[in-house]
């Protein structure tokens, strides 16, 4: 399987997140891209001396969102993923483009070695806080396939956080499950309603049941709660990370060491 390949196992992985200070050209872009670039690095140095198990890099300080995504966004999330890459050479790493630029993170992941991306908007349409997302399986998987980037993964977000899910409130979770299994995802991404939110254990429970892919926790894991999750294949954990707690802060050595501590004796 490619993500035991990946992590070296297949259960109570702990994925990182680093979160790019606002690119140039956002409304809260303010600094240099080498200074930017400088922070990520640090951030990674942090997770990768505290024995984190992966890492993903976003530019989530890029609000407000646009599907329109420019070239200088995805230039620069380029030049981030390669430096993050040369301080983290053996550690796993992925990257999400904000918002629901699959295809531009798919093509940055192949350029700096990257081995995977998060991925918005895989089945189904639904209405996201930036307006309607459309599926985009199809032409994302053919694209990773013309650039030749088979080996980066597509972890997959179903039913998503920051999102209204009507028009699919007649299809279960576990359904959009099956769906994003059919359509050839590498794992799933159970999150709760919004970022720092629970996801609910028993949707967990659920999607681990109805699929044979990986289902990665996509929001809310804390030291306390961990123990909820850590069936899970993976966690993706940013805001308890940081300080206090917010996603917005700078991460937080001690609470990134101390969960990794709960998490190695949860896992024997």
């Amino acid at each position: 399987m490619k993500f035991l390949d990946l992590f070296g196992r297949l259960k109570s992985v702990v994925i990182g997140m680093i979160h790019v200070k606002a690119l140039p050209g956002t409304p809260l872009g303010c600094m240099k891209v080498s200074q930017i670039i400088e922070e990520a690095c640090r951030e990674a140095a942090v997770y990768r001396d505290a024995g984190i198990d992966g890492v993903i890099i976003e530019n989530m300080h890029d609000i407000p969102y646009t599907f329109s995504v420019g070239h200088e966004v995805t230039t620069c999330m380029t030049a981030v993923c390669a430096a993050v890459r040369s301080t983290c050479p053996s550690m796993p790493l992925g990257v999400q483009i904000l918002s629901s630029a699959n295809q531009q993170a798919m093509a940055v992941a192949m350029a700096s070695g990257l081995d995977f991306i998060r991925a918005e908007g895989f089945v189904f349409s639904h209405v996201a806080d930036e307006g309607l997302l459309n599926a985009c399986a199809g032409d994302l998987l053919r694209y990773r396939k013309q650039i030749g980037a088979e080996h980066v993964q597509i972890f997959t977000d179903i039913k998503k956080k920051h999102s209204s899910h009507a028009l699919t409130s007649d299809v279960s979770i576990e359904e959009t499950a099956h769906a994003a299994e059919f359509f050839l995802s590498d794992g799933l991404i159970v999150t709760g309603t919004a970022t720092g939110v629970q996801a609910d254990p028993l949707e967990l429970r659920e999607v681990s049941q109805a699929v044979r892919i990986p289902v990665l926790i996509g929001s809310g894991v804390t030291y306390d709660n961990i123990e909820r999750y850590i069936d899970a294949n993976a966690m993706i954990i940013g805001s308890h990370f940081k300080e206090g707690g917010h996603w917005a802060n700078a991460i937080d050595l001690l609470r990134v060491e101390r969960l990794m501590g709960k998490v190695r004796g949860l896992r024997q």
